[in-house]
């Protein structure tokens, strides 16, 4: 059978054709004789992330992705499909999908952070999403402290130059000056004082030196009689628990009644009350004994000038008057 010169052509172009779309593919890193694993992963924005960027795992590449494209739901989050060429990597249900960036360009990645969990995931399955912040992000971040630190800086800086600004005007500066020369003043003053306490210090030496003798004497004898202080410390100790158990409020209580009374006698006294305040406030008594020692002394002097009135006596003994009258 004769084939016909358009068959051979039509042939040709089909194969060259299967060859070409082979070859996109290989070039894509798409295997299409070999079975790959396709799984899914939603995001809310994608930074980027194309078909053909590399699926990676601990910096290898295991895959690429697939298609990118929008969830009819209208939420506008993102579906990314991508392949696992790699048959030999277990892949648990709780492995994350972070998209990265691969280099300082801006191309983006998929780096799978194979989880923990003994349950695999299944083809066509969602893993857990996740983006990492982007430089952008990741440098404001970094500067966004240093950026509150300058403001501050910047503002500490006004305030400072301002106070200098009002620092160093003219009356500022004269009142500083005359501060500095106060200060040098009362320096030189206090230096003076110094040297006279020097001066002072020298010359009494001798005696501060015995001042500082006796207080050690004492301090020594203190040391010594440490004990006998002690015992005289307890004693008194006992002496003051002693009166305060003893009635010493009833005592004084009774010591104000006494004064009380005693108060009382002197104000009758006073008053004329009684023989005592008779005696005190009445001038009768006074001039009848007055009188009584001037009669008494008349007396003695008449016995002294004339004791024959008063006295009989008789060598030969005194005569009965009833006898001779007889």
């Amino acid at each position: 059978m004769k084939i016909s010169k358009e068959v051979k052509i039509g042939a040709v172009v089909v194969i060259c054709l299967k060859l070409l779309f082979w070859g996109a593919n290989y070039l894509k890193g798409i295997n299409l004789f070999k079975s790959n694993r396709v799984f899914y992963a939603l995001y809310d924005h994608v930074d980027g992330l194309g078909i053909s960027d590399p699926v990676i795992v601990n910096g290898y590449k295991v895959g690429q992705i697939l298609d990118v494209k929008f969830l009819q739901d209208f939420s506008g989050r993102l579906l990314v499909s991508f392949s696992i060429k790699e048959e030999g990597l277990r892949i648990p249900e709780d492995t994350k999908a972070r998209i990265v960036s691969s280099d300082l360009l801006g191309s983006k990645s998929i780096n799978l952070l194979i989880g923990t969990s003994d349950l695999l995931a299944q083809e066509k399955d969602t893993l857990i999403s996740e983006v990492e912040m982007s430089l952008t992000e990741a440098v404001n971040q970094q500067i966004a402290p240093l950026k509150s630190k300058a403001e501050g800086l910047i503002g500490t800086i006004d305030s400072t130059v301002s106070i200098f600004s009002t620092i160093f005007n003219k009356e500022a500066r004269d009142d500083l000056g005359s501060s500095f020369t106060s200060i040098k003043n009362s320096i030189e003053s206090f230096e003076k004082t110094m040297l006279s306490m020097h001066g002072i210090v020298e010359s009494e030496k001798e005696r501060l030196h015995g001042i500082l003798v006796n207080v050690e004497s004492i301090t020594t004898n203190l040391a010594k009689n440490n004990e006998t202080l002690s015992k005289t410390l307890i004693n008194v100790e006992r002496i003051t628990d002693s009166l305060a158990v003893s009635n010493l409020k009833g005592t004084i209580a009774n010591a104000s009644e006494v004064m009380n009374d005693f108060s009382l006698i002197v104000e009758k006294i006073n008053n004329g009350e009684g023989s005592l305040g008779q005696l005190l406030n009445n001038d009768t008594l006074y001039r009848n004994l007055e009188v009584a020692a001037d009669d008494l002394d008349k007396l003695l002097i008449d016995m002294r000038l004339n004791p024959e009135r008063y006295v009989h006596f008789s060598i030969f003994g005194r005569r009965d008057k009833g006898k001779k009258e007889n």
